[in-house]
């Protein structure tokens, strides 16, 4: 299936900020004007899509317009300003479409530019570290408080040890990322931020992406490449997140390495589980479909995506990683202030 692809719209630092300096409309309860927006998405490149696909499954009377800023992509190469700076302009872009959320489905992003972004926008931002960090430290809670209710005793000395549970109840949780958000320690600082004693082993995988990309995500090269990266954590690691968005695409492998008392944390999933609940604490969850749709799909036309460059590319990575090719795809161009700072 082809899709319709627009190019060569451009839109600067004036639109984004009318779009950003105006509030919006009150979110009430029960029936605001804001429930029926859309919800916003950006990435720096595709890897986001993982998140859009979360999102859509746990939210199918949502919109979603996202943002791909394929141009300026690797973020983790760029200095803290630059990644700011790009961040800030991808958000503003999304809020000129009337968005009640801001998914920003970035770890670079997450880790560096988060602060900026929201003081940027008067709309709730979502990142994707601190989801899938709680979600790590919930999840063996949570189990562990089940299967005592369960069996009506604690877990014995051998299935502590086994699942990599220090003596004293410390965790010890894996995170696998980009080389730039493990030197940030981002997953590290949120994971201790709910659990301080928790010891946290990060490690950069960066042959995932293109593995993913490319579409090798179950043969003998990703066996092999996730091998080496992975198979001395199973010993001593009991839940591993994937703080990178590509790394879902590659999660049979990855599982295959780690063993399988390891439980995978899909930071998208998390995120997508987060979003969910402020939607409903604030009162901005749809509760209907959207008109006209009779049945939701990924991809359909009740979505739009943008890129701001290699759209062909961007369709043919987005039917990997989903399935099918966004129905509406635009290229534009976006630009900001690019000034230089003082020292």
């Amino acid at each position: 299936m082809s899709c319709p692809i627009l190019i060569n719209r451009k839109v600067g630092a004036d639109a984004t900020r009318a779009a950003t300096t105006k509030p919006g409309p009150p979110a009430t309860a029960g029936g605001s004007d804001m429930n029926h927006l859309p919800i916003g998405i950006f990435d720096s490149g595709v890897g986001g899509l993982t998140v859009y696909r979360a999102l859509h499954e746990q939210l199918p009377n949502e919109r979603f317009v996202y943002l791909g800023d394929t141009a300026r992509v690797p973020y983790g190469t760029k200095s803290l300003h630059t990644v700011e700076r790009y961040a800030v302009e991808n958000a503003q872009f999304l809020a000129t479409h009337g968005i009640k959320m801001l998914v920003v489905a970035c770890n670079t992003a997450s880790a560096l530019a988060l602060p900026a972004v929201r003081a940027a926008l008067k709309i709730d931002v979502v990142g994707v570290i601190g989801p899938g960090a709680r979600a790590a430290v919930a999840f063996r809670q949570q189990e562990s408080a089940a299967n005592d209710r369960r069996t009506g005793r604690p877990r014995s000395q051998h299935q502590v040890e086994s699942n990599a549970v220090r003596p004293g109840g410390a965790r010890s949780i894996g995170v696998i990322a980009t080389e730039s958000t493990v030197q940030s320690s981002a997953y590290t600082k949120a994971i201790k931020k709910v659990n301080a004693n928790a010891t946290v082993i990060e490690r950069a995988c960066p042959l995932f992406v293109p593995l993913a990309e490319e579409g090798w995500a179950d043969n003998n090269i990703a066996r092999a490449v996730a091998g080496t990266y992975l198979k001395d954590l199973h010993s001593k690691i009991d839940t591993l997140v994937l703080g990178c968005t590509h790394y879902p695409i590659l999660r049979e492998v990855i599982q295959a390495s780690v063993g399988e008392n390891v439980q995978l944390i899909d930071s998208g999933e998390a995120t997508a589980a987060e979003v969910k609940l402020r939607l409903n604490e604030e009162g901005l969850a749809r509760t209907t479909p959207p008109t006209g749709a009779l049945e939701r799909h990924l991809c359909d036309d009740l979505d739009h995506f943008y890129v701001t460059d290699a759209a062909e590319r961007f369709a043919r990575v987005a039917e990997r990683f989903l399935g099918s090719k966004p129905s509406r795809l635009e290229a534009v161009e976006i630009w900001g202030e690019d000034r230089l700072r003082a020292t």
